[in-house]
């Protein structure tokens, strides 16, 4: 029965999306995704934020959410053509995706390489999207039953590992956590009803407003970093997608199984606390590498096309994955899901257990369109290929002005304060900083947005409990997150101090 009750929601959602103007949306969010994520250095995460000032002006939040399923789509397949022409991957997801695809590219066979990434996307997805449409509403319905111990812990989950996983130095995603902590706390104490860290600023009273750190960090930093390079680095070269543009025989009998592997390691990934998707791409490399056979075997490292399918499977498969906590319990595992986070808030929306319960239309319409998308993706990209190659042949200086004056217009025009524009652009110098000196920024997001949140459970707890920090200890779903959260630390410090030690011990 319950197998039932989600499937007529789902077809209910399928009603909404199928109108004219949610069609629209989503064609427009596959497109306009696909256009900004195929440029390079320009992932989903800073497309999304950029036009986050635009969903202010609407008046419903569903056309805006599928929307930016389109864009999240859209984004990540640009990501993959890019990584493939021009070994510039958009997000560190990417780089797997990169390592065998510009081989094929400089071979001649960036055609069935990027047919290869868009349809091992579109069997990712769809297993993900399906996954995630009868899996949403029971881990939903647990997660009511969570406690403020549970919740602190998850949100102490979530920093960890991300911080953690991302970037190349655990003390740099610390500091980059703690500064979005430090954003997060700003304005008045719910509380005490004390001013925070506003410095006498009268506009910080409120708060940073999310959409500021989001696109400052994603927009202003990342067009500023591109600028500070455009003398010191030449122009890439773009290799031409010549010849078959589609998948032969022996191209699809090499890819289907690497497809269906990348898929099963990238949405458990991406559906835990943890998240991300760098770890299941690179692991999914990893295992192509280590199953390949014959030619395959000789190609790796070459231009192998399984080293292409597995990588984009899995990422495709990790991100869709990411929609379960974000939309479940409300923590979002990526600097994407936190970026949507902000779109919900915009429209005084919490993702979490009581979605479902609040706006059930919403949540079946945005899942809905998830497929609808999906589709899009693979009927309109394949055929725009040579379009898309065009794309790669915009200015870097054009691109990154018109970067910076949409930023500006955008938060002008929501705020129609000049404070606020010079807050974002502060938020951007201190981006552009952190891209200048290795510093990862998905830290930063999850730490303001996440930061606030996790604030509330920890005083909850201790005010149920009277004061008592045992209380955090005494529900064991939460010891199991902190004991996660201390593996995710002390692992990769461990790994690397072996890695260190094997090092030397072969030097000598």
């Amino acid at each position: 029965m319950a197998v039932l009750a989600v499937i007529a929601d789902l077809i209910d959602g399928f009603a909404t999306v199928l109108t004219p103007e949610n069609l629209a949306f989503a064609a427009i969010g596959v497109l306009l995704g696909t256009f900004v994520g195929v440029l390079p250095g320009i992932g989903p995460a800073l497309t999304i934020a950029l036009l986050l000032p635009i969903t202010f002006n609407f008046e419903e939040p569903t056309g805006a959410f599928i929307m930016f399923a389109g864009i999240y789509f859209g984004g990540m397949y640009g990501g993959s053509t890019t990584s493939i022409l021009l070994n510039t991957p958009g997000e560190s997801a990417s780089v797997a995706t990169a390592i065998e695809g510009h081989e094929m590219a400089k071979r001649g066979r960036a055609g069935p390489a990027l047919a290869s990434a868009a349809i091992g996307s579109f069997v990712a997805g769809t297993i993900g999207i399906l996954l995630l449409t009868f899996l949403a509403e029971p881990v939903a319905d647990l997660a009511v039953q969570l406690q403020p111990p549970d919740y602190f812990a998850l949100t102490v989950l979530a920093f960890v590992s991300v911080t953690a996983l991302v970037g190349s130095s655990l003390t740099r995603g610390m500091l980059s956590l703690f500064l979005g902590l430090f954003i997060g706390l700003i304005g008045i104490d719910q509380v005490s009803g004390a001013s925070r860290l506003t410095f006498g600023v009268n506009q910080l009273n409120n708060g940073v407003d999310i959409v500021l750190v989001a696109v400052g960090l994603f927009a202003v930093g990342e067009a500023l970093y591109v600028a500070s390079r455009l003398r010191h680095t030449g122009e890439d070269e773009i290799l031409a997608v010549e010849g078959a543009k589609t998948l032969s025989r022996e191209d699809f009998r090499r890819s289907w199984r690497p497809w269906l592997r990348g898929t099963a390691l990238g949405f458990p990934f991406g559906a835990m606390p943890t998240g991300g998707a760098e770890i299941p791409t690179f692991l999914s490399y990893a295992t192509e590498r280590r199953l390949a056979r014959g030619k395959a075997k000789e190609e790796f490292g070459k231009g192998a096309i399984e080293g292409v399918a597995g990588p984009e499977a899995a990422n495709n498969a990790a991100f869709t994955g990411v929609l379960v906590p974000l939309l479940t319990i409300g923590i979002p595992t990526s600097a994407t899901a936190a970026i949507l986070i902000a779109a919900f808030q915009i429209f005084d929306l919490q993702p979490g257990p009581q979605l479902f319960e609040q706006e059930p239309d919403l949540v079946w319409a945005l899942i809905a369109s998830l497929y609808v998308g999906n589709v899009m993706l693979l009927a309109l990209n394949l055929p725009l290929v040579r379009l898309w190659v065009k794309v790669l042949e915009i200015p870097r200086e054009l691109l990154t002005a018109a970067i910076l004056v949409f930023a500006t217009l955008g938060v002008y025009s929501v705020s129609g304060s000049v404070t606020e524009v010079l807050i974002m652009y502060v938020i951007g110098v201190l981006g552009f900083f952190m891209r200048r000196f290795d510093f990862p920024v998905a830290p930063v997001i999850l730490g303001a947005i996440l930061g606030p949140l996790m604030e509330a459970q920890f005083r909850r707890t201790l005010l149920v409990s009277d004061g008592d920090f045992g209380a955090f200890l005494e529900r064991p779903f939460a010891v199991v997150l902190f004991v996660l959260a201390i593996l995710a630390l002390v692992v990769p410090v461990a790994v690397s101090s072996v890695r260190r030690v094997r090092g030397l011990g072969e030097e000598d």
